[in-house]
């Protein structure tokens, strides 16, 4: 907060290790629960506030960005579906097990736009275009419950 506080408040602000543009703030579950403390709270609420403004769906926009966001989204998505105390709605969790079973169908079926049978290697494009495309969408779903959660309209 202290790095959106002293540069621009018109636009996102970037990390100041890796100089990445930084989309969406998580709060951590143990400031969640200090909510009450006035000093938790007050920091709580500007995090909401820059997820309002710069972590919508449509600001997380550039492809790349999206794929730079994938490992640390996914690795958070996983974290969420395995714990027993963590609870995603049942349409997102519907959702990421129905494009996971139909990208896998996809992968391991014998019917392929691009038959590896007759061009080698290169008949694997499809099956990591299709890979890409269902991480990109999960993905892209948990990151609107994220954004959900934590602070957005």
């Amino acid at each position: 907060m202290l790095v959106w506080d002293h540069g621009s408040t018109l636009q996102a602000c970037r990390c100041p290790l890796c100089r990445r543009r930084i989309t969406l703030l998580i709060p951590t579950d143990d400031s969640l629960r200090q909510r009450h403390d006035p000093a938790v709270g007050d920091i709580l609420q500007k995090v909401e506030s820059y997820n309002r403004i710069f972590g919508g769906p449509t600001t997380a926009n550039g492809f790349f960005q999206r794929i730079q966001d994938l490992p640390f989204l996914l690795r958070r998505l996983v974290r969420e579906l395995v714990d027993p105390r963590r609870s995603l709605p049942l349409v997102i969790r519907a959702r990421v097990y129905i494009a996971m079973i139909l990208s896998a169908a996809y992968i391991f079926s014998p019917i392929d736009i691009i038959p590896e049978a007759l061009l080698g290697i290169v008949g694997l494009l499809d099956d990591l275009l299709i890979a890409l495309l269902c991480f990109l969408h999960v993905a892209a779903l948990y990151r609107a419950v994220l954004y959900n959660r934590h602070g957005g309209a």
